[in-house]
């Protein structure tokens, strides 16, 4: 199920991320267009097609997705101002994810309380809360890929308006295709109150992050330590998502378009010193085209 947070919707911290969600807003609806970096349109393209498949498959296994997907490119996603910021959020946290993988070197091996999350237990051995809640956030992650390992996002993690307006346009869509069939036309709007009711009911990586939290108890700081010395970005996103009631991708951008002087405030509910800080503030600057606040007056022409 969706969570109820604080903030619903992506806060842009910066004027340059605020200009870059607009470029995807109108990247989606004329992808011809290219502003953001060739990687960026590319990932946020491709997770937004994912998502818009995997919700149509709801909606009416009948419908094509290709043309449905095919049909939006060339005339624009009707849902594009929706999906900019959700999109552009997942695939900066899956870059993120990526280059950190590909520059550093393995983590260091943990002892004590800070490997409880990191090791696996035993075959037999009956998991603590803790392991059941590390391991419930996990199978939540994963489910944000596709069977390819291509990033894309859950449909339990999208917003409820979000989720409901895209099921809308996409009902408008399958009713001109349908249109002549009475009985399949009637049948979309059963269709969609179906979709909505399952959707309500389903939970995400947000929930899975807060259930996390809250079986951590005083183990919290601890724990997000050691996310950020094995690079476990997904669990640091949702431990602090959660140590501020806010949803993932929110949390997900917020940490990832920080400048490094504010990341101590971002993350003070973990409790963190600056020695635990020190390599998420190494690998959030080896980012590249990364949408951080500038330093420098911005002219009214370039807003």
């Amino acid at each position: 199920m969706s969570e109820s947070v604080s903030s619903p919707g992506i806060d842009p911290p910066s004027p340059t991320l605020s200009g870059r969600l607009r470029e995807l807003a109108d990247y989606l609806t004329a992808p011809a267009a290219g502003r953001l970096t060739e990687e960026q349109r590319a990932l946020s393209l491709g997770i937004a097609r994912r998502l818009v498949v995997d919700v149509a498959a709801r909606l009416d296994p009948a419908i094509d997705p290709a043309g449905l997907w095919n049909g939006w490119l060339r005339g624009g996603l009707p849902c594009a101002a929706r999906l900019a910021g959700i999109c552009f959020a997942r695939a900066e946290e899956h870059r993120w994810r990526e280059q950190s993988a590909q520059r550093t070197s393995p983590p260091p091996v943990l002892s004590g309380p800070a490997a409880s999350s990191a090791e696996a237990p035993a075959v037999g051995e009956v998991l603590s809360a803790i392991d059941r809640a590390y391991l419930a956030l996990q199978i939540a992650d994963r489910r944000r890929f596709d069977a390819l390992g291509n990033p894309a996002l859950a449909v339990a993690d999208i917003d409820g308006e979000i989720f409901r307006a895209l099921l809308l346009d996409i009902a408008a869509w399958r009713l001109a295709e349908v249109s002549r069939d009475r009985k399949r036309a009637s049948e979309l709007g059963d269709a969609v109150r179906v979709a909505t009711e399952q959707h309500a009911g389903e939970s995400g990586i947000t929930r899975a992050g807060a259930a996390y939290c809250e079986a951590l108890g005083t183990a919290l700081s601890d724990a997000a330590a050691a996310a950020i010395a094995r690079h476990d970005w997904p669990t640091l996103i949702a431990l602090a998502a959660a140590s501020r009631r806010r949803a993932y991708d929110d949390m997900a951008i917020a940490l990832l378009t920080a400048e490094t002087a504010t990341l101590p405030s971002l993350l003070a509910p973990l409790r963190l010193d600056h020695a635990a800080l020190a390599p998420l503030e190494a690998s959030l600057a080896m980012l590249p085209a990364r949408a951080v606040s500038i330093d420098f007056p911005v002219s009214e022409g370039a807003r």
